[in-house]
């Protein structure tokens, strides 16, 4: 059984990793799934290998936004999944001292700002029918402070908090509209490739980065994906306003090793 089938889902950051992951397992699910990313080039590879269409969006920008609600003014599902670290350009400076307002404001306007206007969009696309499935992609790191990455952790923090206001928002206006946060910790995408090295160093890296986490083992993009087909579907159409975590158990706390 096609779990999405019948239902026109849009992703956003959708070329790459945990965006592509989540387009993958809709596209198992019978549904109909548009992807976007600001990067052309790796959106047409992610829509040529999926069997999907397309559409460049740089979710920060209120126009690119508008573009898209002209050519797709309805939709069920909205995925707003795009976001950056800010140090996608280098190792600088993130900390709450020595980071700059610029560095701070570019990476709020692409994770929140994104997360705001894809919201908004999908608001106005689902209204008309009453019915739909918000899902906004948070952090872990958007539950605990993160000094190294302030803005990182503080965008992804509103995102949590947001996603609650649209859900009762919703509501409150009478429809079945909605909004829930997915909060992955240490998942396996590309975004950690440049940070792990390879052969033994690598395997090494991985190990240190998972100590704290009491599965001992990075997540995989397939099990966010898996989340996200459930809040997508109709079996989930009483949770809104929810959020859900999928950290390998660290936000529980700490865990004995066995025998000690």
């Amino acid at each position: 059984m096609h779990r999405l089938s019948g239902k026109f889902c849009l992703i956003t950051g959708a070329a790459r990793g945990i965006g592509k992951a989540i387009a993958r397992a809709f596209v198992d699910e019978g549904a109909t799934v548009l992807l976007t990313d600001c990067d052309a080039e790796m959106l047409q590879a992610a829509g040529e290998e999926l069997g999907c269409d397309t559409l460049p969006l740089d979710v920060e920008q209120e126009a690119d936004w508008e573009r898209l609600a002209a050519l797709h003014p309805r939709a069920d599902v909205v995925v707003n999944n795009a976001g950056v670290t800010g140090f996608e350009k280098g190792v600088g400076p993130h900390d709450p001292e020595n980071a700059s307002l610029e560095d701070w404001r570019a990476v709020h306007r692409v994770n929140l700002d994104g997360t705001f206007l894809g919201c908004r969009y999908a608001i106005r696309a689902m209204k008309d029918k009453g019915t739909g499935s918000i899902i906004n992609i948070s952090s872990r790191s958007g539950l605990v402070g993160i000094p190294g990455a302030a803005a990182y952790a503080s965008s992804k923090a509103a995102i949590r908090n947001h996603s609650k206001s649209v859900a009762l928002y919703c509501a409150q206006q009478g429809w079945q509209i909605r909004c829930n946060s997915i909060h992955p910790a240490a998942i396996m995408t590309p975004m950690w490739e440049t940070m792990l090295g390879e052969g033994e160093a690598r395997a090494e890296s991985e190990k240190a980065l998972v100590r704290d986490t009491p599965l001992q083992r990075f997540g995989k993009d397939s099990e966010v994906a898996a989340i996200a087909v459930l809040l997508a579907s109709d079996e989930a159409t009483y949770i809104t306003g929810s959020e859900l975590n999928i950290d390998g158990g660290i936000l529980a706390g700490s865990a004995a090793a066995p025998g000690s």
